[in-house]
């Protein structure tokens, strides 16, 4: 069975999170996802607040100025480990872009932004 590509810029980085999700720390690759920029949004799930320890986290957006870049890391994950991100990211959207490096991987983001062309 083949590995996902999982971008991460956000809590999936920390290691009480992978923890909590998958079982184990997982060790990402240096990337970055160009064309888009950061903001911050308030999350109100109890479960995902626990885990992550804030209320507070990343959500990347297609920016205008194509200078802008969102650096994060690329982790290999199974099947079970993206359904389990899935139900993690409950305010966000899981969709494929591609990575500065060249890879398409998956992020979540905004569900009401589309991804630049």
């Amino acid at each position: 069975m083949s590995d996902i590509l999982l971008f991460s810029y956000g809590t999936l980085r920390q290691p009480e999170v992978q923890k909590a999700l998958f079982g184990r720390h997982v060790v990402g690759t240096p990337d970055a996802i160009p064309g888009f920029r950061q903001r911050m949004i308030e999350i109100s799930d109890p479960d995902v607040i626990a885990k992550s320890g804030t209320r507070w986290h990343p959500m990347v957006e297609p920016s205008d100025d194509p200078a802008d870049a969102v650096d994060g890391l690329v982790f290999r994950l199974t099947p079970q480990d993206i359904a389990r991100a899935d139900a993690y990211e409950v305010d966000y959207v899981r969709r494929e872009v591609r990575l500065r490096s060249g890879l398409m991987a998956f992020i979540y983001g905004d569900k009401d932004d589309e991804p630049p062309a």
